[in-house]
């Protein structure tokens, strides 16, 4: 029996022995990891698709000199800033500014409703639409003038909201997320016509030489008769769930329409038959947020100095030549409010609420500056964030409109920020601006004015 034991023990120590040395074989045979020369990329990058934001150059290292145009002052703000020829290249507005009065316009935010609808000023007025679907004129020093509720006779406030404005030859048309178009006499509130459409209608519409235009629905582009409300003609888009309510209003130049639809798509077309020109998509997206999965334009279109700018929600912004609809670059910067050109640069706040100055030719970063955005500070309850409406360029100074309680005050040269206002209750619209004066409406429904 010990012969046996002492056989085993052998037999294992010789085992051991060659295992040893078959490691220190390998060991000895392995070699150090080469490095491979050459850039690195993403390995997401390749889902970015096309538009990825590579084709753009990298930042600048300092601001480049910013050339604006003269400060001119403006007696209206008739449209948002997609056509050039309702935006005011550069509104009159003296700094600092101070708060000069506020007045209630209907009901505010709630769980269910909100207000979405920015504001248009004209002939004195100052209009706006409510939680609840009410236009209201208010003049402008704060006074009530007259209402109009825009809420069909069958259905109830809230189940829909949101809606447009727009004012153009002496009327006033607003859409309504009830599917309808109206011309209202912007004096007296009457309504001139009524168009029902076949879809929600919360985006602005454009005026332009006798022509309403706007989409509905996110999926149809209208031209509507601005006399008598007849349709002119109107193009089926595809459709597409995944978008947001308030659709981009349509821009126009040199005879054309440029529509955004749902799906990313930017449609232009001759304004007087529709005969579409040439058609787009704003395509590729920021990965790891959930927003990265709507393809909705909410920034733009855009139209300054030939070219056609315009963003999606999910992180891409795309310039195009207007006359071919030749891909001129992308940036990797996404938008949900107003994309304003002045100077050669492009000014925006981009989906991770960054203000942002482009330079125009190139969308290269000439400088960023970070906005408060989540609404909690606590890692695990980062959901919801404040909304930031704007930049509006005034009085030499980008104006941003926080949903968060501030109204901030940037240098455009240099991001440089020069003042901050309290802004009770938080913007739910893009401010404007009209004889030097600046107007926001908050959640809870005031309209406030600064000079």
């Amino acid at each position: 029996m010990r012969g046996a034991n002492t056989t085993g023990t052998a037999r294992r120590t010789s085992r051991a022995v060659i295992l040893l040395g078959a490691l220190a074989t390998l060991a000895a045979c392995a070699e150090r990891e080469t490095i491979l020369p050459g850039e690195r990329l993403a390995l997401r990058a390749v889902l970015d698709g096309p538009g990825a934001a590579s084709e753009a150059p990298a930042p600048r290292a300092t601001p480049a000199p910013l050339a604006l145009p003269d400060a001119r002052a403006n007696a209206g703000w008739t449209h948002g800033t997609g056509s050039a020829f309702y935006r005011p290249e550069h509104p009159a507005l003296s700094h600092p500014l101070a708060p000069a009065w506020s007045a209630d316009i209907g009901q505010g935010d709630s769980r269910r409703a909100r207000i979405a609808t920015d504001p248009v000023l004209a002939e004195g007025r100052v209009f706006t639409i409510d939680a609840a679907s009410t236009l209201r004129a208010t003049s402008a020093e704060g006074a009530p003038l007259w209402s109009l509720d825009l809420v069909p006779a069958r259905d109830r406030p809230g189940e829909a909201i949101g809606g447009g404005l727009a004012y153009g030859d002496g009327t006033l048309f607003a859409t309504t997320a009830f599917g309808r178009l109206l011309a209202v006499d912007p004096a007296t509130g009457a309504v001139r016509w009524d168009q029902k459409l076949d879809a929600t209608g919360t985006g602005d519409p454009l005026y332009r030489d006798g022509l309403v235009y706007l989409v509905a629905g996110d999926t149809t582009a209208w031209a509507i008769e601005a006399e008598d409300g007849r349709v002119r003609w109107r193009n089926e888009g595809v459709g597409d769930v995944r978008n947001l309510a308030g659709g981009s209003a349509p821009a126009a130049a040199g005879g054309r329409v440029a529509f955004a639809f749902g799906t990313g798509e930017i449609q232009t077309v001759f304004a007087e038959g529709g005969l579409p020109r040439w058609s787009a998509f704003v395509a590729g997206r920021r990965p790891g947020t959930a927003i990265g999965l709507v393809d909705d334009i909410t920034g733009g279109p855009v139209i300054a100095d030939g070219r056609l700018y315009a963003a999606n929600a999910a992180g891409r912004l795309a310039a195009f030549d207007l006359e071919s609809g030749e891909r001129l670059w992308t940036a990797e910067e996404g938008a949900f409010d107003t994309i304003w050109p002045a100077g050669g640069s492009l000014f925006l706040v981009n989906d991770r609420n960054e203000l942002l100055r482009l330079d125009a030719r190139d969308g290269r970063r000439i400088w960023a500056v970070e906005l408060p955005r989540y609404t909690e500070t606590r890692p695990r309850r980062r959901a919801a964030i404040h909304a930031q409406h704007g930049p509006v360029l005034a009085g030499g100074r980008l104006i941003v409109a926080g949903g968060d309680g501030r109204l901030r005050i940037f240098d455009p040269e240099d991001g440089a920020r020069v003042a901050t206002r309290d802004l009770p209750g938080g913007a739910t619209a893009t401010p404007a601006v009209a004889n030097e004066t600046l107007y926001v409406v908050t959640r809870d429904g005031r309209l406030h004015a600064f000079r």
